[in-house]
């Protein structure tokens, strides 16, 4: 006899970006989709509170897992993906705008300079989990009268408002930039590559 074959699972996507779902369906890979029900900031100043000197790179592993946690625990048979995007520049975490003046001033902040960009994932089932993470280098455009007007015309659109940093790679945003060191998809918001490779050996 052979080996018994191992149940299928359902891979639950713990989001509702547009961007996260528009991966897995490039990759051809079948999903569903629940969003976290879990309080991202709250968690994250838990964290930076209980651990001053965290960093990043655990910080969104650790959200990642959280939301992953969340949605496990209304799914228990099922395999969820979650995943957390964090940009900072100089220690500082750039989070989702308030304001079109507060995306605004972070396009502004983050003109000429490099920042970073970390992803983290989980992976969780009830038989066991996988957190990794991928840091990117993302370089903007030099600040001029050109860029200034194109930040202020991206703002005004509305898109940087559900981003952290306040910028999307695959639309306007992605015009202030200059290069990458990294992941694109990444910057995107999920390293679909990797996430790929892993769920290779799971039964879905």
């Amino acid at each position: 006899m052979g080996a018994m074959k191992k149940d299928k699972l359902t891979l639950i996507l713990a989001s509702r970006s547009p961007r996260r779902m528009e991966l897995l369906t490039m990759a051809g890979i079948p999903f569903e989709t629940a969003a976290a029900d879990c309080d991202e900031e709250a968690i994250l100043a838990e964290l930076r509170e209980g651990l001053p000197s965290i960093g990043e790179r655990t910080l969104v592993e650790k959200l990642a897992l959280a939301k992953a946690r969340e949605v496990l625990g209304r799914f228990p048979g099922s395999l969820i993906l979650a995943a957390d995007t964090i940009v900072t520049l100089d220690g500082v975490i750039f989070g989702k705008p308030k304001d079109e003046e507060d995306a605004r001033r972070m396009l502004l902040t983050l003109a000429g300079r490099t920042h970073t960009v970390d992803t983290g994932v989980a992976l969780l089932s009830k038989e066991g989990k996988e957190v990794f993470s991928q840091a990117s280098q993302v370089t903007f455009r030099p600040r001029t009268q050109a860029l200034e007007a194109l930040i202020r015309k991206y703002a005004a659109t509305g898109q940087p408002m559900d981003k952290a940093g306040a910028y999307g790679i695959q639309e306007l945003g992605g015009l202030l930039i200059e290069k990458i060191e990294g992941d694109f998809f990444s910057v995107m918001g999920l390293p679909i590559a990797e996430v790929y490779a892993r769920l290779q050996n799971y039964p879905l």
